[in-house]
């Protein structure tokens, strides 16, 4: 079989479906993504670069979709030299949410596009308007309501999709929810595990193990869209408290989503600002490498996740498998994976008192904990392993590729 994968950020969402095609001699699989990221064994790579950057000039509504144009014919002029080589895709599996497959179905009408749905924008019930527990003014909501004609676009373009949880799935119209399953991308359980006897250096003279009253937090930015002001503010609280603990903080000083600060610091700066905190016993770790990031896991005593309803990050999932216990923010995409008391702890996004109140239930009574531990990692194995999540997505493309009818 011959497959067409693309992602600006390769391999993105496919790092494990587009090698387990691509193990297989007998399969050529191809991947288009922007310049700079990785080689995949087996795969080949090409990549695309936009014309030019959107237009100034653009109403500022229409620039992400503007931005989404410039990249589909950038990837089309990618795909029209392919078919020049003869390269014709039994299937393509693309991420949708930047445009670069809006044009696809030009080059190879006779060929299915499934596509990632990762996120269809709301202007009331999800994301917008959370932080600020109000609804958004009518322009935020025009521009919200503007922003998704791409994403509208795609779920027209595509034949089938795919999305990785129900929260996400949910976000979608009524209308085009039938022809989008719910498979998520799978973690690989035998890696990702925990060990009591991890130990690691967090600084000279200081050497943490696997008991230690350690507690978590990772984000790829601290930002408040995961939390990152709740999560300072617990920190004071615990360290204030709790003379023996650790904090070990993993993520970056960017913003994936919403806005920086007004005064163009970073939130780690502003927080520390407003936070008292005993630097000696919080580690900004910044961005590690994974191995480094599954040590920090195994290390924890209590792993706080703090998320807007939004995105699940594939950290959470990733701690509930290294058997941490994860105290989690009352909102819909952590719920929809942890139960209260039964495999992981439920708080109040906005909260640090309900945030530090649970970390002291955690490092309190770890024999009384550690069953909610064993409960998390069987969520993930049960639900969200490679070994359940891979067979899902390959069935589905064979499927696809087997049952298809151009229109």
């Amino acid at each position: 079989m011959k497959l067409l994968f693309v992602h600006q950020n390769c391999p993105g969402q496919f790092k494990h479906l587009a090698p387990f095609f691509a193990a297989t001699a007998e399969n050529e699989v191809v991947f288009i993504t922007r310049p700079g990221k990785p080689d995949l064994a087996g795969i080949r790579k090409i990549e695309y670069r936009p014309a030019r950057q959107p237009s100034g000039s653009t109403h500022r509504y229409l620039r992400l979709t503007e931005e989404g144009v410039l990249n589909g014919q950038a990837v089309a002029r990618v795909a029209m030299a392919l078919k020049r080589e003869g390269f014709r895709p039994d299937i393509i599996i693309a991420h949708v949410g930047w445009g670069e497959a809006l044009y696809l179905k030009e080059v190879w009408a006779d060929t299915p596009l499934i596509g990632y749905f990762e996120w269809y924008y709301r202007a009331r019930g999800s994301d917008v308007g959370f932080l600020e527990q109000q609804p958004p003014d009518p322009d935020t909501a025009c521009r919200i309501q503007t922003r998704n004609s791409l994403h509208l676009m795609n779920l027209e373009l595509a034949d089938w999709g795919i999305t990785p949880t129900h929260w996400q799935w949910q976000q979608h119209p009524d209308g085009y929810r039938q022809r989008i399953s719910i498979i998520h991308e799978g973690l690989d359980t035998d890696r990702i595990k925990p060990d009591a006897e991890a130990s690691g250096s967090v600084r000279q003279g200081l050497r943490l193990t696997a008991g230690d009253e350690v507690v978590t937090y990772v984000a790829r930015n601290l930002e408040p869209y995961r939390g990152f002001p709740t999560f300072m503010r617990a920190a004071g609280i615990i360290l204030g408290r709790r003379p023996k603990t650790h904090i070990l903080v993993v993520g970056a000083d960017g913003v994936s989503y919403g806005q920086r600060p007004a005064d163009g610091c970073c939130y780690r700066e502003l927080l520390l600002q407003e936070v008292d905190l005993d630097l000696a016993r919080i580690h900004f770790l910044g961005r590690i490498e994974y191995q480094q990031f599954l040590r920090v896991l195994q290390l924890s005593a209590a792993h706080i996740y703090l998320t807007v309803p939004f995105v699940l990050s594939w950290s959470m999932l990733e701690a509930m498998a290294a058997g941490c216990l994860v105290i989690g923010s009352r909102t819909p995409p952590v719920e929809e994976v942890i139960r209260d008391g039964h495999n992981g702890l439920l708080v109040d996004f906005f909260s640090p008192q309900e945030v530090a109140d649970a970390v002291d239930r955690v490092l309190d009574h770890p024999d009384r904990m550690a069953s909610l531990r064993r409960a998390a990692r069987e969520t993930i194995v049960q639900r969200y392993s490679l070994e359940i999540c891979l067979p899902q997505q390959v069935r589905l493309i064979e499927q696809l590729v087997r049952d298809f009818t151009p229109q």
